[in-house]
């Protein structure tokens, strides 16, 4: 696994005001927490955070706070974003241990061109990422899920991924990723164009006789 050193400052002042200055300032608000240590708020610089963020691969972080020689192993656990502009505004370290297990999400990454896309069928990825429990050492940076054989109507499911010094906690029967039939399409008949003849519709002939008809019939027979 990828390893990433980052430099933080401690945050002091922790109002709202402050932190807002401080996303201006391109500074990240975030938590440096771990198990049985009161967590320390921080700051990172955007440009050091986003390398760590905006990946497909999980990293794993040596923290450096500003202040102190003391260098913190951690994983990113959790980003929250803007849902406008889709920037970080607050993220959380994790620290870990060399041997302590944790859990953490690692993402998929589908690997070669299924048989049965030739035929028409359409691969739909449906879990992009799985959580799994393992030593530090052993957090793979991504799973490969390889979809080559897969004809239409096969699916690879959570039990089928070959799991290496780690377990997968995910419910085993999940589909990952399938190879789907193609969407048929029910055409519907087009509206006339304007100006062209629309057909009529033939009524059925109702045969029988108005009253008045009867009533002379009637007068000639008398």
């Amino acid at each position: 696994m990828a390893v990433s050193e980052i430099a933080a400052q401690k945050r002091e002042d922790l109002q709202e005001s402050s932190t807002r200055q401080n996303r201006i300032k391109g500074n990240i608000p975030g938590v440096y927490y771990y198990r049985g240590s009161p967590s320390v708020p921080i700051y990172v610089k955007d440009t050091v955070l986003n390398p760590i963020v905006f990946t497909s691969e999980v990293k794993a972080i040596n923290l450096k706070i500003e202040g102190s020689d003391e260098v913190h192993s951690c994983i990113l656990k959790d980003v929250q974003f803007d849902p406008v502009t889709d920037r970080p505004i607050h993220f959380d370290l994790l620290g870990i241990s060399e041997h302590e297990m944790i859990k953490i999400e690692i993402p998929i990454q589908i690997v070669g061109s299924a048989a049965g896309v030739k035929d028409g069928g359409i691969v739909q990825h449906s879990v992009h990422k799985l959580e799994i429990e393992c030593l530090p050492k052993d957090i793979p940076t991504h799973i490969e899920v390889d979809v080559t054989e897969l004809m239409i109507g096969d699916s690879i499911r959570v039990s089928d991924i070959a799991a290496v010094n780690f377990t997968i906690l995910d419910t085993p029967e999940i589909a990952v990723v399938s190879v789907v039939p193609p969407t048929v399409e029910k055409v519907e008949e087009a509206p006339a164009a304007e100006g062209e003849a629309v057909p009529e519709t033939t009524e059925p002939e109702v045969i029988g006789k108005g009253k008045k008809e009867e009533e002379e019939e009637e007068g000639k027979k008398s």
